[in-house]
């Protein structure tokens, strides 16, 4: 049996001291993250280091690090140091990386749930566009990407098609060889009589320098980073579409963290959070758009009303095509799709 003395039975030294470890044991949070042990994350993003995303994520983990009271660090790979584009829903699953920058549409099939959100004309820009498609996809993500754990969702400034002739009907893309930015895109592209060329973003300057794809839908600042524009002369001036992505850890990772870690990384994986990513890069892509004008053998065009509802018009039967999918994997289309154009809504970020 295990005896406590009443504190009168201490001398006053004795006292001081329990007194000094009460009051150090009420402040829980810091002395426990003292004592976790350390962290250290690898952290995966296929695009070039160059690429504005990758800064932002590089802040959010030196807030990680803050918040964890440096027991939580990381290191960013970007350029595909780790795995292709394609892997790194897998790389995040497998734990090749810890954290992995997913494009979900790279996978088609796989996450038909998300594929609604890279459905044409539904968002007009990235910063309210991202804190719409997390909030929206937080309901879906713990059952569509269960091998992960889901941190939040972003999308870039919304794109268009960077081609080597005009697109002013969606006629124009009959016989067309495309790279297109997802799979719901893709379903677009055969939908108005094109041809799909499958290519990660890395990999989309060559397939069009070799003639393999003579268009491209593509965010307009990308399309100077990636050298797109030294193969594409043409670029629609309209909001056609956005790639919705996902940034993802792996499980076990999370789960050998401490309490005040796991509660340091879900006080960052918030649409708060998701808006602070995807800002930077937001700015980015919309300042190529004004770059692309500007510079000399470019032309960037906008469609008349007229043309522009033929756009929709032509596009519009990709969205059953996507509630069929998004069926088949057990899903209400009907109830998916309405939740995401009313939180779309919500957001103001509709086009």
């Amino acid at each position: 049996m295990v005896h406590s003395l009443p504190s009168t039975a201490l001398s006053p030294l004795m006292r001081s001291i329990v007194a000094l470890c009460a009051g150090i044991g009420t402040f829980t949070g810091l002395p426990a993250m003292a004592q976790d042990k350390a962290v250290a994350l690898k952290l995966s993003s296929w695009v070039p280091a160059q690429h504005p995303l990758n800064p932002a994520l590089i802040a959010w983990a030196e807030d990680v690090k803050k918040a964890s009271n440096g027991t939580i660090t990381a290191t960013l790979f970007p350029s595909e140091q780790l795995g292709k584009a394609f892997d790194h829903y897998d790389m995040a699953k497998d734990g090749i990386a810890d954290f992995a920058y997913i494009n979900p549409g790279y996978q088609p099939g796989r996450f038909p749930v998300m594929a609604g959100a890279g459905l044409p004309f539904i968002f007009s820009n990235a910063k309210s566009g991202t804190a719409a498609i997390d909030a929206w996809y937080r309901a879906y993500a713990a059952k569509e990407m269960k091998d992960v754990k889901y941190c939040f969702a972003f999308i870039h400034d919304p794109g268009t098609f960077h081609s080597k002739k005009k697109l002013l009907s969606p006629t124009d893309v009959k016989g067309l060889k495309v790279r297109p930015a997802t799979s719901t895109i893709g379903q677009m592209v055969t939908l108005l009589g094109g041809t799909n060329v499958q290519a990660s973003a890395p990999e989309a300057r060559d397939a069009i320098e070799r003639g393999v794809a003579d268009a491209i839908t593509f965010p307009w600042g990308s399309i100077s980073l990636f050298g797109i524009d030294k193969v594409v002369t043409e670029h629609m001036d309209v909001p056609l579409y956005t790639t919705p992505f996902v940034w993802a850890m792996n499980k076990d990772k999370y789960e050998s963290m401490s309490a005040a870690q796991k509660k340091v990384i879900d006080e960052h994986c918030t649409t708060e959070w998701a808006e602070k990513v995807a800002s930077p890069w937001a700015d980015f892509e919309y300042g190529g758009r004004a770059k692309l004008a500007g510079q000399a053998g470019h032309e960037s065009y906008k469609l008349s009303a007229e043309q522009l509802d033929a756009w929709r018009k032509a596009v519009a039967p990709t969205e059953a095509a996507w509630a069929e999918g998004a069926a088949k994997a057990g899903n209400d289309p009907k109830a998916v799709m309405e939740s995401l154009r009313a939180t779309v809504a919500r957001y103001k970020a509709g086009f």
